[in-house]
Formats: C-alpha cells, structure tokens, sequence
C-alpha cells in the first residue's frame, strides 16, 4: 500500500480536529505560497536579465556577414576564336590545367615571318663583316699606293732640280700623289661606314641592333603562340563560362570565365561602427550558416576594414544640402577560419559571426 502524503495527512487531521480552523490555517498557507512564487518568478527573470546582460557585454555579433572566397577572372592574352574548350561550369580544377584554346593559326604564321627575319639579319650581317674586312684592304692598298706615289713624286721634283726630266712629269707625279691620298681617304670612310654598321648598342651589347630586333620579334611571336593555350592560374572551381563556347570570337583581357578559391575561406562580418572599439584582431570568433545549420565554425579576427561600405560603394552617400538621417555605419572586419567545415563552403553564403571581445 502507497505511503500517504505526510502533508496532505496533516491537513486532513486539522480539519478533522476543528473544521473552521483548519480552513483558515489551509488559506494562510496557500497565500504565502502564492506570494512566494509571485515575488521568486520575477527574481528569477531578473537574475537571467542580468546574468545575459553580463555575458552580452564579452560578445558582439552580427548576421550581416558573409563567405568570401578569392575569385579570378581568366580572359585570353591575345585575341582570336576558341577552338576548343576543355572545362565546364563547376567543374574542379588545378593551377595550370587547359581551359580553352584560342586559334593558334594566325600566331603561327607570325612566328615563321620572325623566323625569316632574323634568317635576313644573320645574312645582312654577314654581309656587313665581309665589306668591313674588304674595307681593311682597300685601306691597305691606298697606303701602299700613296708611299709608291710619294716616292715617285720626290724623285721627279730631284730630277727637276738637275734638270734631267720636264716639269710636266713632276706635275703628273703630283697628280698621282693627291688621287693616292684621296684614294686613302675614300678607304678609311668606308671603313668607318662598315665598323658602325656593325656597331652595337648599349641595350644589346655584343649584338647587332638588325638582329636584335628580329629575335625580339620572333619571341613577341613565340610567346602570343603559347598564350593561345589559356591555362588556369589557379586551384578552384569554374563558374561563369556563359561566353564560353567554341567559334566564340575573344578579344584580348576580356574575361571568359571565372575560377573560385573554394579551398581558401574567410568571413567578411559587418559591425556596427558602435561596436568596433571592442574589436581587435586576435579574438576568437564562431561562425554559424544559414545554409548549414548544424555546423559551428571557430575562428579569429584577422583584421579591421580600411573604411565603412558606403566609402567603397560604387555610388557614396553624398550631404549636398545637409539635410540627412544619420544612419550607423557598417566597416567589414575580416575573420579567419580556423577548421575545416564538414561541407563545403561556398561564396556569398550568408553567416552569423560572434566575436569575444573579453580575449
């Protein structure tokens, strides 16, 4: 047999003994318990009112942050019409993988007239060493024909004087004389002409200017042949290849595509200039997704935006006339994701951040 409730015993004893009494006793018993619970239940509330204010004033928080992840647009150097495409949207790739070819034809055909160019160099220098070397002995020459018509000359011009030869021989040997020197003289400017067309300069020492510039044209060439293969500069997913698609017609730095960092995240989290005094990089922060509910991310400040996001707003606010509503301003602090989500994250995805400003 159950015990029978000792209080429950007592009030029946009570009325029992003396019916009105006990009455009176049970009412005063029941206000006080009344009283006690109406006067403990907003204790309650209070304490939890303060014990949440407290523990408010280590934390501020904001649900205007969002996933942010590198993003690279990826156009083609040089222009011309895909050929091929190699890739889809949302595919995963690596640094240096083929994405898509652009005609290579026209870039070909540029490297072979380089190529000729700097065969037409090679052959006009040397061209330019054989009239050096030939200006050499055309030098040589003039030297030895104005000693042979000096000699001739002093000889006639004793002769003269003893009076065994006629004055027109010695005006000849004159004559010869002055067309040797002048001879000498022709000699040494071309000489001159040919060493300075086969001078170098500066920029290129050691190589003629001709040819220089047909190497730098065949390399111009060479590197635009190897850009019509465009190769992905980074690790990541493909996204945005609308334009993407073969006989499409590509104009040089335009993008085609874009390739998403997903495995670099952070958090760009928005606080209220207001709360911005108790920030400071360092502090330890959790992350919570709106499209992941059951995953709570640590992490940590990183840094501080440089200015609020109307400064960097395409249109900013403009106070022309003065007349204007004070709005709080939001400056972008950067957060740092310190483990690895079990899914994967993806850009733009919206985020609640919590940082503890007590660290």
């Amino acid at each position: 047999m159950a015990e029978a409730d000792p209080h429950r015993s007592e009030s029946a004893r009570i009325l029992a003994t003396n019916p009105v009494a006990g009455t009176e006793t049970l009412e005063r018993k029941n206000m006080w318990k009344r009283r006690a619970a109406f006067v403990s239940v907003p204790l309650l509330l209070v304490a939890a009112a303060i014990t949440w204010f407290i523990l408010s004033q280590n934390i501020v928080n904001t649900d205007n942050a969002y996933v942010k992840q590198d993003i690279v647009s990826v156009g083609s150097d040089v222009a011309g019409r895909i050929v091929r495409v190699h890739v889809r949207e949302n595919q995963q790739v690596k640094q240096g993988d083929l994405l898509f070819e652009v005609d290579p034809e026209r870039y070909r055909v540029s490297l072979e007239q380089a190529n000729a160019e700097i065969a037409k160099a090679e052959v006009d220098l040397h061209q330019l060493r054989t009239d050096y070397s030939g200006t050499s002995v055309d030098v040589a020459k003039a030297k030895t024909d104005i000693s042979f018509a000096q000699a001739e000359y002093d000889r006639q011009r004793a002769l003269v004087s003893q009076g065994f030869t006629t004055r027109v021989r010695l005006e000849a040997a004159q004559h010869a004389l002055e067309v040797a020197q002048a001879e000498l003289q022709t000699a040494l400017s071309d000489a001159a002409k040919a060493r300075s067309a086969l001078a170098t300069g500066r920029q290129v020492p050691g190589i003629n200017p001709d040819l220089a510039l047909a190497q730098a044209k065949r390399d111009k060439a060479l590197l635009d042949l190897n850009l019509t293969q465009i190769r992905a500069p980074i690790s990541g997913r493909v996204s945005q290849t609308a334009r993407l698609q073969v006989g499409q017609m590509m104009i040089a730095g335009l993008p085609a595509l874009s390739i998403v960092a997903n495995d670099r995240s952070w958090v760009e989290a928005n606080f209220k200039e207001s709360e911005l005094a108790k920030i400071r990089p360092g502090q330890r922060a959790t992350l919570e997704f709106d499209a992941y509910p059951d995953i709570k991310l640590k992490g940590h400040v990183e840094s501080i935006g440089g200015g609020t996001g109307s400064e960097f707003s395409v249109l900013p606010a403009q106070n022309a006339n003065g007349n204007w509503v004070k709005i709080s301003q939001r400056v972008p602090v950067r957060i740092a994701i310190d483990e690895k989500s079990k899914r994967i994250l993806i850009a733009g995805l919206s985020a609640q951040a919590k940082v503890y400003v007590e660290d």
